[in-house]
């Protein structure tokens, strides 16, 4: 039980403070990810450009990240509020 409410706390702190990191490389450029971004984000394009998903609107639903069949993309942690609270 413990361990599953650490697996699911270090989900729930990437998602705040992560932002989608996509690697290039491995993308073919299927576009599965925007298709599956609810808000309409073109996550191929960030992907075909090597670009983070730094977009505000971003949800970090993670839900390119679940579909891409190439596993392109990943969260990645950020200290974007690190420090922000005081």
């Amino acid at each position: 039980m413990a361990h599953r409410l650490s697996n699911e706390s270090r989900r729930l702190r990437t998602l705040i403070t992560g932002h989608v990191v996509p690697e290039p490389e491995r993308c073919i450029q299927c576009g599965i990810c925007s298709f599956n971004c609810p808000i309409g984000i073109d996550v191929r394009l960030h992907a075909w450009l090597g670009e983070d998903i730094e977009d505000p609107a971003c949800l970090t639903c993670g839900e390119c990240i679940e579909h891409c069949p190439r596993a392109v993309l990943r969260f990645e942690v950020t200290d974007l509020f690190v420090g922000a609270k005081g």
